[in-house]
């Protein structure tokens, strides 16, 4: 179930793309694996996910560990809003931070590398759903916030992320998508070879709404529900 689940979402993926005129390789699928055993994420990687996330920083060291030993190609990414008293944790197991939304957060990123002399990757997370109830830093900020990020020499800014709204007018969640591109556009003019700031990454959509955010430029697609339903 979960490999055909895993093969449709890549089918449907590669089907946004074409119609956006994209290639599919410039899209990566990373798996949300909260609430999921070790089973059916294994059964997920090995129909080809490389990615896996997790919302929470305890349920990433439960799990990933003996996953990525077992699969050392696989790369673990944290998703979810991250306190700064967690983020040790989150160094120690993430490869990817992608729910950095505040100076104060990345400086103790940087705080906890420079323990390791690790280098960490994160993106940058806005709301640009405007919603009080998300995470994420004001859109209006944007600048600002990479340009103090970017003066840290552990971590590395590969990117953004947003969360879009929960609705069912598509426009609404379009326009989260398109907005966070703007953004990063935005970014790229005014960081262009700043040797810490890469906007490779755009991440946006989840399952039920990736193929409009692979058709608004995301390049990294946070999908759970959608490859393990039924589990």
């Amino acid at each position: 179930m979960v490999q055909d689940n895993v093969r449709k979402v890549f089918s449907e993926i590669e089907n946004a793309c074409r119609q956006a005129g994209r290639s599919p390789q410039e899209v990566t699928l990373v798996g949300v694996t909260k609430t999921i055993g070790p089973d059916a994420i294994q059964e997920a990687i090995n129909a080809g996910i490389q990615n896996i996330a997790e919302n929470r920083v305890q349920e990433a060291e439960n799990k990933f560990p003996a996953l990525l030993a077992k699969n050392p190609h696989v790369k673990a990414h944290l998703i979810g809003h991250l306190q700064t008293n967690k983020a040790k944790d989150a160094v120690r197991v993430c490869s990817l931070i992608q729910s950095v939304d505040s100076l104060k957060l990345a400086q103790e990123i940087e705080k906890q590398a420079a323990k390791t002399g690790k280098l960490v990757d994160i993106l940058v997370q806005f709301n640009t759903a405007r919603e009080e109830q998300k995470f994420g830093a004001d859109p209006a900020e944007a600048k600002n916030l990479i340009e103090g990020i970017a003066k840290f020499s552990l971590v590395r800014i590969k990117g953004l992320m947003c969360m879009a709204p929960y609705t069912d007018d598509l426009g609404i969640v379009r326009k989260t998508f398109a907005d966070l591109r703007l953004i990063r556009e935005e970014v790229k003019a005014a960081f262009s070879g700043h040797p810490a700031v890469d906007m490779g990454i755009l991440s946006m959509g989840m399952s039920g709404d990736y193929k409009i955010a692979v058709e608004e430029g995301s390049t990294m697609v946070r999908v759970g529900s959608a490859i393990f339903k039924e589990v």
